[in-house]
């Protein structure tokens, strides 16, 4: 029998670019406050993009970062090492309930562990990969991590017509280095007229995540950058 229809309440961790919707994704906000598992609501659609209507509150007022949100889940729809996927109600609106902190990270924060598989790298990018048959022994795609020290490099757009440059975060965490790319909207809206160069801009919070197959890899984003 399939599982009723439920409400999660979560605090939204991402918000980020995904084909022409969004990856939404948060903790589940347990009732006595402390932070529970991921959930990432995705629809129905080949790519499982949230569209803005399928997102946006009552008042048309897209989820930010750190919001408390009540969401209108179908039920679970996990997909190999995408475990945290739960199917949306797309009749039902988001409700937002309050917000958190930047101190209330801390106690978010997943365990300090290997971004999944290292060893394998794009041209630009460091440990910024997996392949595909490694990701048969991962059972989750998402990560909040806090770093000491993040450098935002700055670079020219893929091609004329793009909107945004190409943004790329470096970091050391856990012992090893990375080099991503970023797809957090804040962060490309707000790199439209910089120069192309890099940016140290210290310690922040980190969502990353496994984003979808892609040429025999799946490939590591930063899918949120959170300042103080």
């Amino acid at each position: 029998m399939p599982a009723a229809p439920t409400v999660k309440r979560i605090v939204c961790l991402a918000n980020s670019r995904k084909y022409g919707g969004r990856c939404v994704a948060g903790k589940e906000l347990l009732p006595d406050r402390r932070a529970g598992g991921w959930i990432r609501p995705v629809s129905s659609r080949e790519n499982e993009e949230v569209s803005e209507r399928e997102r946006c509150y009552a008042d048309g007022e897209d989820p930010q970062v750190l919001d408390i949100i009540d969401v209108p889940l179908l039920r679970p729809h996990p997909k190999t090492y995408q475990q945290e996927n739960w199917l949306l109600n797309p009749g039902l609106r988001w409700t937002k309930t309050g917000r958190v902190l930047w101190n209330d990270l801390h106690s978010m924060t997943d365990r300090d562990a290997p971004l999944w598989t290292n060893g394998y790298s794009t041209l630009a990018g460091q440990n910024d990969r997996v392949p595909i048959d490694d990701t048969d022994a991962i059972d989750n795609s998402l990560r909040l991590i806090r770093v000491s020290a993040l450098t935002v490099t700055v670079s020219e757009p893929s091609h004329p017509s793009a909107d945004f440059p190409i943004l790329r975060g470096s970091f050391n965490y856990d012992g090893e280095e990375y080099c991503l790319r970023i797809t957090d909207p804040e962060s490309e809206n707000g790199s439209v007229n910089l120069s192309y160069r890099d940016y140290p801009v210290g310690e922040r919070y980190l969502v990353i995540s496994l984003g979808e197959p892609f040429e025999g890899y799946a490939y590591k984003l930063i899918a949120t950058i959170i300042k103080p």
